[in-house]
């Protein structure tokens, strides 16, 4: 695994981050609108927010004085990509494994 799969799946592995980012997955949200479903305190989804901004899991966008976080993505793009080859791996596995219990003796 590289650096940046590290980076992003150390973004993901904190659970507040994980519910801020199923919350994006339904359109792009303000932080107070962020904190007031996860009942968390303003600073603390700001926190978050930025280790996900940091990890590029999240873009900004201004509008006035609000700021919009959305979900980017590529990030996620990357993580089935880097998933995949595992995928494959363990079907080629299950497939030996299947072909080998039906092969054997009663």
């Amino acid at each position: 695994m590289d650096e940046r799969h590290t980076e992003l799946f150390g973004a993901l592995a904190e659970p507040s981050r994980m519910r801020i980012v199923s919350l994006l997955r339904e359109g792009p949200l303000s932080v107070g609108e962020i904190a007031d479903r996860l009942e968390l305190r303003q600073p603390q989804a700001s926190k978050h927010l930025k280790v996900l901004q940091q990890a590029g899991v999240v873009e900004v966008q201004a509008a006035a004085n609000r700021r919009h976080y959305r979900l980017r993505p590529e990030p996620f793009r990357e993580m089935e990509d880097w998933l995949a080859g595992y995928r494959e791996l363990w079907s080629e596995r299950f497939d030996r494994l299947d072909e080998y219990l039906r092969n054997m003796p009663d």
